[in-house]
């Protein structure tokens, strides 16, 4: 009845052919560039590329906390379950506590929401791990303040993408200004777009790059020899 590409590997072929057409593509290195377009990917908003912002060092300490089979901790339900495990180069755990029976009575006793409560759980994982925030601006400004203060250990790199009309574009610019002064990877996405679909994107794209044989979608494969993303 309906006339409409249905291979997927050819859907997903057309997909990123629009976003090299559309979008401005033109600052991101080449080790960048497949999680920028993996990120508009998720939001299907070629505009996104403007907003996308990270640290220097971002991808390799990304790609280098999987390969060492450090976890990923996520804020949120919907971020875990949309991180793809056979993607993951090593089994790496996925961790999400929010829901964990102590911590509604825990963010009651330090005054904040159950999400930012969940991040000071984090004591035994965090070192080196992977962040992932796509939903409460609380989480990552409680996960800044605990590592800027020293009481939570530095992890790996820190995805904070929340969502939202209160707090999200705040505090999305306190990780770009504090990560770059305390030399903390990070990704982000200015203003109030964000979400739980967007930041599984962020650490799916990443896994890709650290266990390419799994990229099987119709794109090609970027390969990591020695940690080391080559650039042709």
């Amino acid at each position: 009845m309906f006339d409409y590409l249905r291979d997927p590997q050819a859907i997903y072929r057309q997909s990123f052919a629009t976003i090299e057409a559309e979008a401005d593509l033109a600052r991101f290195s080449p080790e960048v560039r497949p999680v920028a377009i993996r990120i508009i990917h998720a939001c299907g908003m070629v505009e996104m590329a403007d907003n996308i912002v990270l640290g220097d060092t971002a991808i390799k300490a990304g790609i280098a906390a999987l390969l060492a089979g450090k976890p990923v901790l996520t804020d949120a339900e919907m971020v875990k379950n949309g991180i793809i495990a056979r993607l993951l180069p090593v089994q790496n755990p996925v961790i999400c506590r929010l829901n964990d029976e102590n911590i509604p009575a825990l963010a009651s006793v330090i005054g904040t929401t159950r999400s930012a409560a969940a991040v000071e759980t984090w004591t035994d994982v965090i070192s080196g791990a992977i962040i992932a925030i796509g939903n409460a601006p609380t989480a990552l400004f409680h996960l800044l303040e605990a590592v800027i203060s020293g009481r939570l250990p530095k992890p790996a790199l820190i995805i904070g993408m929340p969502v939202g009309f209160v707090g999200a574009v705040e505090s999305k610019e306190a990780l770009i200004r504090h990560a770059q002064d305390s030399d903390i990877p990070f990704i982000t996405l200015r203003g109030r777009f964000g979400g739980s679909a967007v930041t599984a994107a962020t650490v799916n794209a990443l896994a890709r790059i650290a266990k390419p044989a799994e990229n099987a979608d119709g794109t090609d494969p970027v390969r990591v020899t020695d940690g080391h993303i080559p650039h042709d």
